[in-house]
């Protein structure tokens, strides 16, 4: 019974490695059309600055999903999960949040002291636990 609940398992896997390369595949697509309707159809050939925002955002998320297909590929070849990856998915997050965080967006999120500390305790805990991982595991 174990047997096919392993390789039932497996076969999930496989297929969420299917549909997230299919997920960041489209996203580069739609990164490369954002910048084509940027830079070719706009005939002053520069980004403004909500532009400049929303390709960092599509850069960085399809970081994070390359990373994920990273976890999910090391989880089938070696049955364990490396949980350096994920912290580093963690900080990838939390460095896009913060890089589309707007100052200036009305009716949007609004930037408070307190989201803010919280984003910056969140990026030092992240980093800590990254350190910490790097300097106690094995060298790669």
């Amino acid at each position: 019974m174990l047997e096919y609940i392993n390789k039932f398992e497996r076969g999930v896997y496989y297929i969420l490695m299917i549909l997230l390369a299919g997920v960041i595949f489209l996203g580069v697509v739609e990164l490369l059309v954002i910048l084509y309707d940027a830079l070719v159809t706009d005939l002053s050939y520069r980004l403004a600055n909500h532009e400049i925002l929303q390709v960092f955002g599509y850069f960085l998320l399809i970081l994070i999903g390359i990373e994920l297909l990273e976890t999910i590929k090391v989880y089938l070849l070696k049955n364990e999960i490396h949980v350096e990856i994920i912290i580093l998915v963690a900080i990838i997050a939390v460095a896009r949040k913060i890089i589309l965080l707007d100052p200036f967006a009305e009716g949007g999120e609004v930037l408070n002291s307190s989201s803010m500390i919280a984003l910056g305790a969140v990026i030092i805990a992240l980093s800590a636990s990254y350190y910490l991982i790097r300097k106690t595991g094995p060298p790669q």
